[in-house]
C-alpha cells in the first residue's frame, strides 16, 4: 500500500534536538516535529505504484509488478521509523494518540471514500452480480476495519471461493497490513526504549535498533518457512511482512547505511533501480513469493533509499526527483486506491469495451480520480482545523464514526439485494430440477432440437451464475493440502457399479451432475479432487509446497485406487495446467506421458477410463458482459479461448481403452465460442461450467460410461 507520508524523512538522529518546543499534550499539531522531504523517495514511490497499477492492467507484460507493494512497505518502514525516532529522541516518548490521529487524518478520508464508492456499486446489480454480493460485502467490512489481509489469509485456502473474479476491495489487504504496522511499530519502539532506560543505562536508541533488528530477522525466517509450507496465507499475514518494514527502519536508524560517497551512491542507487525493473518484468505467478525471493525487491528498494547523494543530474536521486515522478508519487496513495475497483467494475459498464484503447482510457481516468482525491480530499482533511485544533481523541472517534457509516452502507447493500439473492438461488434449483426441452447442450447435440430457438433467454441469469456450483466443498482439497480426500455418493448396494470421478476443479465442476447420474442409474460414485492438480504423474512446473502437495496427493490417490474396487474412472482437467518438461521435448509431451502413465495403473487392471476435452477458458468472466450486453456481443474468438493442444486428447489417442468425449462443437462454432448455448448460461466464472449447463451434458456422460461398463473388461 502506498505510504501517504510525503513529508517525513530522517534528520538529526544521532543527538537530541537542542530545542524542544512545548506542545499541548492533548493536541494533534501536524508538524510537531521537524522533518525533511526526500524527493528521491517520492520518486521511488512512483515506481512502486506504477508497477502495481500496470501489473493489474497488463499482468502478462508486467508479470512481477506485484512487488510494488513490497517497495511501499520498505518506504513506510523508513519514513515512519524516522518520524518516531525524531519524536522519541526529542521528547523521550511517542504521543501515541497524536501519532494515530495524524495517521487517521492522512489515510482514512481517501480510503473510506473509495470504500463508500465500492459499497454503492455493490448495491447496484448492474455493476455487481448478485451472486457475488455476500463476499463483496464481507470484504468491504473487513477493509473498512483494516483486517482485509487477515480475511484473505483465513480464506486464501478457499480456492472455490476465490476461483472467480476478486472483489473491488481485495487490494485493501496491503493497506490493512500497513495500518496494523502503524499500531504495532510505535508500541514496539516504546517498549524497546523503556527497556533501554530500564536495563541498558538509558541507551534507548541501541535498544530500539536491536529490538527492531531481532523482530525483522525472526519475521523474515517466518516468512520464508511459511511461504514454503503454506504459501497462500503467507502472502497476507502481518508478521510475515514485518521484516520489510524493518529493512526500511534500519536505514532510518543506522546512519552508516545511508551512503554519502558519490560513486557508491551512484552504483547503489542505479543498482537498486535495475534490480527493481528486472523483478517487475521477470517475476511472475510461479515465483515463490513472498519467501526468500521477496528479499530481492526489498533490498533493491532499500538501496535506492540509502543512495542519498544528489550532486549530479545523472544520479538516481536526481532522476527520481523530476517533476513527473514527483507528481505520480504525490498521487500514489489515491491512485492505488482507485485503480483496482475501476478495473473490476469496467467490464460491467454497458458502454465500456475491453480493447487496448479502453484500457488506456481507464488508466487515464484512474490518474484523474487520484489527482482529484489528493487535491480535494487528502490535503484538505489532513489540515482540517476542526480536528487538528482539538484533542487526538476527537479525530479517532470521528474516524470510527466514519468507518461505521461505510459499514452501514455496505450492510444496506446486502439488505436491499438479499430478497433477489434468495429468489435467484431458488430459481437455479428449480431450473436444475425441471429444465425446458432442448435446453443447453441438447440444442446442439440432439438432432430433434435443431429448430429450437431460445431467443435472448439466459438461465441462470448472469447475475446468479456465480453461485451455480457444486456445494460439497469438503470433497475438494486445495493448495498445500495433500490429503487424498474421498467422498462417496449414489447407491449403497454393494453390487452396484462403482464409478470414480478424479481430477482438478474441472472435474469437481461435474460433481453435482455425476451425483444425479449415479442416483438415476443406480451407480455408486467415489471422488478424488484437488484444485489445479490433474490426475497425472508428471510434476507441475509450480515450485515449492504447492507442487509438492500435488505430487503427494497424486500418490495418495494412486494408493487408494489400488485398493478400491471401481468399475470405471472418469477424469477431467484444465488444459492450461503448467507441467514440468524435464525429460521430455516439451511440457505438452510431458503432460501427455503423465496422463498415460497415470491411466495405465487402472487400465492394466481392466478398468476403463473416460475423459473429456477441456472447455474454453475466457480472459474474464463472460457474465460481466452478459449482464449489460447482447449475447452476440459477448462471444469470443475460438482461437483465443480454446487450447490448441489439449494433452488429454493426445493421451487418449494413445490408448484404445480410453473413451474421449469432445464437446468443443457445443461450446464453439468454426470461429467463435459463445457463453450461452441453447438458453443455458455456460460459465459461472472465466473457466468453470455452471452446474445447470453441465447437467445438460449428462445424457452423453451417462452413455459413454454405460457403454464402458456394459463392455466389461477392455
Amino acid at each position: 500500500m502506498p505510504s501517504a507520508d510525503h513529508d517525513l524523512g530522517p534528520q538529526h538522529l544521532r543527538q537530541p534536538a537542542t530545542t524542544v518546543t512545548s506542545e499541548p499534550r492533548d493536541r494533534s499539531p501536524e508538524h510537531a516535529e521537524p522533518s525533511r522531504f526526500l524527493p528521491h523517495v517520492q520518486g521511488l514511490r512512483a515506481i512502486a505504484v506504477l508497477a502495481v497499477v500496470l501489473y493489474h492492467f497488463w499482468p502478462a507484460r508486467f508479470s512481477g509488478g506485484y512487488v510494488g507493494v513490497d517497495i511501499f512497505f520498505v518506504i513506510s518502514g523508513f519514513l515512519i521509523t524516522s518520524h518516531l525516532t525524531r519524536e522519541l529522541t526529542a521528547t523521550g516518548t511517542v504521543r501515541l494518540g497524536q501519532f494515530w490521529a495524524r495517521r487517521a487524518r492522512r489515510l482514512l478520508p481517501a480510503s473510506l471514500l473509495v470504500l463508500l464508492f465500492c459499497a454503492l456499486v455493490a448495491m447496484t446489480p448492474y455493476l455487481t452480480p448478485t451472486s457475488a454480493l455476500p463476499n463483496e460485502v464481507r470484504e468491504i467490512l473487513a477493509s473498512t476495519f483494516y483486517v482485509e489481509n487477515w480475511y484473505l489469509a483465513l480464506n486464501s485456502a478457499d480456492y472455490l471461493n476465490h476461483g472467480g473474479e476478486p472483489t473491488t476491495v481485495q487490494h485493501y489487504w496491503s493497506l490493512s497490513l500497513e495500518e496494523q504496522f502503524y499500531v504495532l511499530w510505535p508500541l514496539l519502539m516504546l517498549l524497546a526504549a523503556w527497556a533501554g532506560v530500564r536495563f541498558f543505562h538509558g541507551a534507548r536508541r541501541r535498544a530500539v535498533v536491536i529490538t527492531l533488528a531481532v523482530v525483522s530477522v525472526i519475521s523474515f525466517a517466518f516468512c520464508v518457512i511459511f511461504t514454503i509450507t503454506n504459501p497462500a496465507p503467507a502472502y497476507f499475514v502481518t508478521f510475515g511482512r514485518m521484516w520489510q518494514f524493518g529493512v526500511g527502519a534500519m536505514i532510518a536508524l543506522v546512519p552508516a547505511l545511508r551512503v554519502r560517497n558519490a560513486v557508491a551512491s551512484f552504483l547503489l542507487g542505479w543498482g537498486g533501480v535495475v534490480v527493481l525493473v528486472y523483478v517487475i518484468f521477470q517475476f511472475d505467478g510461479q515465483t515463490p513469493f513472498p519467501g526468500y525471493m521477496a528479499a530481492l525487491p526489498t533490498l533493491a528498494a532499500a538501496a535506492v533509499i540509502a543512495a542519498s547523494k544528489t550532486e549530479r543530474w545523472w544520479f538516481p536521486t536526481r532522476v527520481l526527483s523530476i517533476r513527473p515522478a514527483q507528481f505520480v508519487g504525490d498521487i500514489s496513495y489515491s491512485l492505488y486506491l482507485w485503480h483496482w475497483p475501476l478495473i473490476i467494475i469496467a467490464p460491467s459498464v454497458p458502454f465500456w469495451g475491453l480493447t487496448i484503447y479502453h484500457r488506456v482510457a481507464l488508466l487515464g481516468l484512474c490518474f484523474v480520480l487520484a489527482w482529484l482525491t489528493k487535491r480535494f480530499v487528502e490535503d484538505p482533511v489532513r489540515g482540517w482545523k476542526v480536528l487538528t485544533s482539538r484533542p487526538a481523541r476527537v479525530t479517532l472517534w470521528s474516524s470510527l464514526a466514519a468507518m461505521l457509516v461505510v459499514a452501514g452502507v455496505a450492510t444496506t447493500a446486502w439488505l436491499v439485494n438479499a430478497p433477489a439473492y434468495t429468489a435467484g438461488s431458488r430459481a437455479i434449483q428449480e431450473l436444475r430440477e425441471d429444465p425446458p426441452p432442448c435446453f443447453g447442450a441438447a440444442s446442439v447435440l440432439d438432432a430433434s432440437c435443431a429448430t429450437a430457438d431460445f431467443g435472448d433467454t439466459i438461465l441462470p441469469a448472469p447475475g446468479f451464475a456465480g453461485i451455480d456450483r457444486p456445494q460439497e466443498e469438503e470433497c475438494f482439497v486445495q493448495l498445500t493440502d495433500a490429503r487424498p480426500v474421498s467422498c462417496t455418493f449414489g447407491s449403497d448396494d454393494p453390487d452396484a457399479p462403482r464409478v470414480a470421478l478424479i481430477g482438478d476443479s474441472h472435474a469437481y465442476q461435474l460433481l453435482s451432475t455425476f451425483q444425479r447420474i449415479a442416483e438415476d442409474e443406480g451407480w455408486q460414485l467415489v471422488t478424488w479432487f484437488k484444485g489445479a492438480c490433474p490426475w497425472n504423474t508428471t510434476p507441475l512446473a509450480t515450485p515449492g509446497a504447492f507442487g509438492d502437495a500435488c505430487t503427494q496427493w497424486r500418490q495418495g490417490v494412486s494408493d487408494a485406487l489400488a485398493e478400491a474396487d471401481v468399475d470405471a474412472v472418469f477424469t477431467a482437467a484444465i488444459a492450461t495446467t503448467p507441467y514440468s518438461s524435464a525429460g521430455h521435448a516439451s511440457a505438452y509431451d510431458a503432460a501427455v506421458a503423465g496422463y498415460v502413465e497415470a491411466w495405465d495403473e487402472v487400465l492394466d487392471r481392466g478398468i476403463p477410463v473416460i475423459t473429456v476435452v477441456d472447455n474454453p477458458v475466457w480472459e474474464t468472466d463472460p457474465n460481466k458482459c452478459l449482464r449489460t450486453r447482447d449475447q452476440s456481443e459477448c462471444a469470443g474468438p475460438r482461437a483465443d479461448l480454446l487450447t490448441a493442444d489439449d494433452p488429454l486428447r493426445g493421451a487418449a489417442a494413445q490408448r484404445d481403452a480410453v473413451t474421449l468425449l469432445d464437446f468443443t462443437d457445443v461450446f464453439c462454432d468454426d470461429d467463435t465460442c459463445s457463453p450461452v448455448v441453447g438458453g443455458a448460461n455456460v460459465y459461472r466464472d472465466q473457466d468453470h461450467l455452471t452446474v445447470t449447463f453441465a447437467d445438460t451434458l449428462a445424457p452423453w456422460y451417462t452413455e459413454a460410461i454405460r457403454e464402458r461398463l456394459d463392455a466389461g473388461t477392455p
